[in-house]
């Protein structure tokens, strides 16, 4: 018999296949839901609009595997800076009032998930899924080439910029010590013993949170991983193709039409990420999901030896460093202001200095390539993976600055809701139920 330790992702796979579910996106979501279902016994077809896989807010984010910092971004302390979020242009969570009902829905119901209560229940319900994404993430790897994927596993430091922050980052370290990862507090000066790389960072350091088990990988490399793999286990893509209305026979999806013609369909899967909440209200019904616009710069490396091995997060500017291959990947900055897709050439270069002033001549910043994502997220951070109002549509949606983090053991918790579907008396909760019928 296999061992947990080595069991690889398809041990567990049936013989026979039953049942069959079309997947709507081909991010690292629809894809990890794609692989859950085939595992599970089903026959999958994935659709996508574009072209190729991982298009989305998949091609080029922070890359980390996060798999213990993964507090809710709704905290107590975001309502005392309500100011700075609304009125700064420099402030790294930054909120763009817009004339749209859908924005102020979710930032209501985002300011009332800030009491401490709601952020330690969001807390633990992240941790749970992301320690399951671990165990299934890790499974899928065995069989992986990682060095194409740019995979990584030394660990993580989040930076604090204060003794209080640091005070902040204990607590949160010590909620979650029962249920998350190994975790240490160190000093400024441990902190450079583990990364010597982060030795200009030093006079705005106040110490940092460690995570020796948290990786790194290249999210749109382990897309284009999956989209083979897939392939070879029999799944059918139909990329290009736009999905544009949905006929109903009742409270089930009979047909899809779609920009090739119409397809039959017997489950639906919905992880149409930022624009989830769009394809829902043609259905009649409301998700609280809205798109957080995030930067990124994909940086070649100079000196390699001069920049991180570690996964780094700088707290007080909400930026990741994270090394995928011959590259540094920097993300961060989250921006309320709805399906925004352009480059804001002040974001960019904010992101170009602070780089430079972190590494220097190490990194090649004037060959950096910019670019610009929408990452679909809840009010309170926690991913809605449940049966939809339609009784055959199924949602994984809304994971946030999460979801390559998260990616695969939602895709487990989708695969338990179509089984609790089909067997209600042996099912189990479902992850944020927050659903609103129009």
């Amino acid at each position: 018999m296999t061992s947990p330790a080595t069991a690889t992702y398809w041990d567990a796979a049936p013989a026979e296949r039953t049942g069959h579910v079309t997947v709507i996106g081909a991010g690292i979501i629809g894809l990890t839901s794609a692989a859950a279902l085939v595992r599970s016994g089903r026959t999958v077809t994935v659709l996508d609009a574009h072209t190729e896989v991982g298009q989305g807010a998949s091609l080029a984010n922070g890359c980390q595997l996060s798999y213990a910092y993964v507090a809710p971004l709704a905290q107590p302390g975001v309502l005392a800076e309500l100011p700075q979020l609304l009125l700064s242009r420099h402030a790294p969570l930054k909120i763009v009032p817009r004339w749209d009902p859908a924005q102020w829905r979710w930032l209501l119901s985002f300011l009332a998930a800030c009491r401490s209560r709601r952020a330690r229940e969001g807390s633990l319900a992240l941790l749970a899924l992301a320690s399951l994404s671990r165990a299934e993430t890790d499974a899928w790897l065995r069989d992986a080439d990682r060095a194409s994927l740019g995979f990584s596993d030394h660990g993580k430091l989040v930076v604090m910029p204060s003794e209080h922050a640091m005070a902040q980052a204990r607590r949160q370290m010590a909620l979650q010590a029962p249920f998350g990862p190994v975790q240490h507090a160190v000093g400024v000066d441990a902190c450079l013993d583990l990364e010597p790389a982060l030795h200009e960072l030093r006079h705005r350091m106040a110490g940092a949170i460690y995570t020796p088990s948290d990786c790194a990988i290249d999210s749109a490399a382990l897309c284009r991983d999956l989209e083979m793999r897939l392939r070879a286990r029999g799944v059918q893509f139909e990329l290009g193709t736009q999905v544009t209305g949905f006929a109903r026979r009742a409270d089930r999806i009979v047909r899809l039409e779609t920009s090739r013609g119409h397809r039959d369909v017997e489950s639906v899967v919905l992880a149409t990420g930022a624009h989830s909440a769009a394809v829902t209200r043609q259905l009649g019904f409301r998700v609280p999901v809205y798109p957080l616009k995030g930067y990124s710069l994909t940086v070649p490396l100079r000196d390699p030896t001069a920049v991180p091995r570690v996964s780094v997060t700088d707290a007080a500017r909400k930026l990741v460093y994270a090394r995928i291959g011959g590259h540094l990947r920097v993300a961060g900055m989250a921006e309320i202001r709805g399906h925004d897709h352009q480059l804001d050439a002040h974001r960019v270069a904010t992101l170009a200095t602070q780089t430079r002033e972190a590494f220097g001549d190490a990194v090649d910043i004037g060959n950096a390539t910019p670019w610009t994502g929408l990452r679909p997220a809840t009010p309170n951070s926690v991913p809605i993976i449940r049966q939809s109002p339609v009784r055959n549509l199924f949602l994984n949606i809304g994971h946030g600055a999460l979801g390559l983090t998260l990616a695969f053991g939602a895709a487990r918790r989708l695969v338990d809701a179509l089984d609790a579907a089909l067997a209600p008396t042996q099912g189990r909760p479902c992850l944020n139920p927050a659903i609103t019928t129009s």
